[in-house]
């Protein structure tokens, strides 16, 4: 059985404020795109599962790897068949674009379905919830206002529907940590979700992404990318997430110029 696990970016990203328990509270709007992992599970063929990891080479040791987490979560409340595993990995980390969050949220609906635990997404949300923040956004895998820690979902009226997608991702990576510790906590002057109902083209003036700033001021090159992409006739330009990927919405497909290109991690998505 296999499933093809997708990314997302962010639309806006806010750091509200930081939470007693070293977390922080942010308000952001999650977007699935079409850049994809493929994760397949099979019955064991030994009398253990083993897990096999291909593509984009993932440092550390492969047990710690998030869909093995949603593996051993499972099996602390289910009886699970011993199964042989293969990721594929297309989504680069390190990104902002969620891709660990996608394999482990992807693994436990595979599971679901290959052991016929019946489990409903709404418990499914819940267990995502446990390996990540935005682990559970990518089990309905619809565009959301997330708040909280990114784990507070309400559904929003959100369609890129006929505009294109350029994403680009440097050969920079930025830990979650790193990203965080440049920012100060604020609250937004308008919510995100009465940006996301002006017309696109105010954008670029009203919405932004907190982590931009300190993020900039360390790594020059991915600003570059970003105002690159708005020379190209982007209508709104912006970092996903806490980096270092940046995505720009055209009214009509992109080509990234050479001058662009940082590494052969891009992605034009309709």
């Amino acid at each position: 059985m296999i499933c093809f696990p997708n990314a997302k970016i962010n639309l806006g990203l806010n750091i509200v404020s930081k939470r007693p328990d070293g977390y922080h509270n942010i308000e952001t709007i999650f977007y699935p795109v079409d850049i994809r992992d493929a994760l397949e599970v099979t019955d064991a063929r030994g009398e253990e599962g083993i897990f096999r990891q291909t593509g984009i080479p993932v440092d550390g040791n492969p047990s710690d790897n998030l869909v093995m987490k949603a593996y051993r979560l499972l099996s602390g409340k289910y009886m699970l068949p011993e199964v042989d595993i293969h990721l594929l990995k297309k989504i680069p980390f390190g990104a902002g674009l969620g891709g660990g969050s996608a394999d482990a949220a992807c693994m436990l609906k595979l599971m679901n379905d290959f052991a016929g635990l019946h489990i409903s997404e709404d418990e499914l949300e819940s267990l995502a919830a446990l390996i990540g923040a935005d682990c559970a956004f990518f089990i309905r895998n619809k565009p959301v206002f997330a708040s909280g820690i990114g784990n507070l979902f309400e559904n929003i009226d959100c369609s890129l529907k006929g505009y294109h997608l350029l994403i680009v991702k440097p050969d920079i990576h930025i830990s979650t940590k790193e990203a965080y510790a440049m920012v100060k906590p604020r609250h937004p002057e308008i919510s995100l979700k009465s940006i996301i109902r002006m017309p696109i083209e105010n954008w670029k003036e009203a919405m932004v992404n907190d982590f931009e700033s300190g993020i900039f001021a360390q790594y020059p090159a991915i600003q570059t990318l970003k105002n690159g992409l708005y020379e190209m006739g982007a209508v709104y330009a912006s970092m996903s997430g806490s980096g270092s990927s940046v995505y720009g919405i055209f009214r009509s497909p992109a080509d990234l110029p050479e001058t662009l290109k940082f590494s052969d991690s891009y992605w034009s998505v309709l």
